[in-house]
């Protein structure tokens, strides 16, 4: 009788330590990742793609034409402006998204360690602990979002200080070559 009493013991032992885990933290996590995709997806100009990348920067900050005129140059100048701009706010959306992100991954965090502590079995802790080791890769992911936001915002910032010393020098030699120069003419200024 003792011996079955132990083998039946042993059984509920058994299927305490193979029951699952009631909570899952899957789909805030991967709320949380498709909301960091998104802001990524958004962004303005040049974006994430590699392909877009190479024909944007050809366009807008590829060689300067020595012809172009004075309002072609400053048409340029202003459209890497406003891609710096908003490589910058874009940077600043990721950033915001992923410090939103901060409350639910505390609340997640919190209910995981909570469902660890109080697992009745060893599936129930290991489910857990994987869940919590997900709430870990969706944080690399967002800090990863913001890195490159940010590294993509410097090399907006860098591009545009390149192509305008480049412009600069462009428009020097312009007004340093010889030519026409002035011409005097007859200015009315009152009628």
């Amino acid at each position: 009788i003792a011996q079955l009493q132990n083998e039946a013991q042993m059984l509920i032992n058994q299927a305490r330590n193979l029951a699952n885990l009631p909570y899952s933290a899957l789909q805030q996590i991967q709320q949380n990742v498709r909301r960091t995709q998104q802001l990524l997806a958004q962004a303005q100009n040049i974006a994430f793609d590699v392909q877009s990348i190479d024909q944007m920067f050809q366009q807008d900050y590829g060689n300067l034409s020595l012809t172009a005129t004075d309002q072609q140059l400053i048409a340029e100048a202003r459209s890497r402006w406003e891609n710096t701009v908003g490589g910058l706010q874009d940077a600043m959306r990721v950033q915001a998204g992923v410090v939103g992100n901060i409350d639910a991954n505390r609340a997640e965090m919190s209910a995981l360690v909570g469902q660890s502590q109080n697992a009745v079995g060893a599936l129930q802790a290991t489910q857990a602990g994987n869940q919590l080791l997900a709430l870990q890769s969706q944080q690399l992911s967002d800090l990863i979002a913001v890195i490159s936001a940010n590294g993509r915002a410097n090399a907006l910032t860098e591009a545009e200080r390149a192509t305008a010393a480049e412009q600069g020098r462009i428009q020097r030699e312009r007004f340093l070559t010889p030519g026409a120069g002035y011409q005097p003419g007859n200015a009315q200024m009152f009628n």
